[in-house]
Formats: C-alpha cells, structure tokens, sequence
C-alpha cells in the first residue's frame, strides 16, 4: 500500500471510527466491509473498498463515485462523440 493511501484511509477513518467508539478496529473494519457490500474474509477487504465507501457512506445513494464525475456527461449523443473523438474539450 503506497503512504499517501495509507494517510487517506486513516484521515477517513479517523472520525467515522469516533462515531462508533463502541467498537474495536477490527469490528470497526468488518461493519464498513459489510456496509460496503464485501462478502469476503477480513484480511481480503482491500483500502479501496473502505476509501470509497468512507467517501461515499453518509452520502446520497445516488450520487456519483468520486473520480467518476470528471468524465460523467448528461447526454449520451455527446459521450459518444467526444469517446470517438469528433468532440473535443
């Protein structure tokens, strides 16, 4: 894992965890996974996963994923000329 996604997960994680006092890290990490949606064993729950759903968690259910947004486009007429290159930006 490169350091500057170890300070973000932590930055995230930080005050979500001061929510939830109540609860050791590993609970801690095991709920978000499966807020998230993940099924998988502990130990296989990547930092992607929690850094998006910690993004994204008290977040409307309906917006757009971080990162994702940059190249979103309200008409798929002009997604599609600009993906083949007849529009540029």
């Amino acid at each position: 894992m490169k350091c500057h996604r170890v300070n973000e997960l932590i930055e995230l994680l930080l005050p979500a965890w001061q929510k939830e006092s109540d609860l050791n890290l590993l609970a801690f990490l095991k709920q978000l996974g499966e807020e998230a949606g993940f099924t998988g064993e502990l130990e296989q729950l990547s930092d992607e996963v929690l850094i998006y759903h910690l993004k994204m968690r008290d977040s409307e259910k309906t917006k757009a994923i971080p990162g994702l947004l940059k190249d979103y486009e309200d008409d798929f007429k002009t997604a599609l000329l600009k993906a083949r290159g007849i529009i540029k930006d």
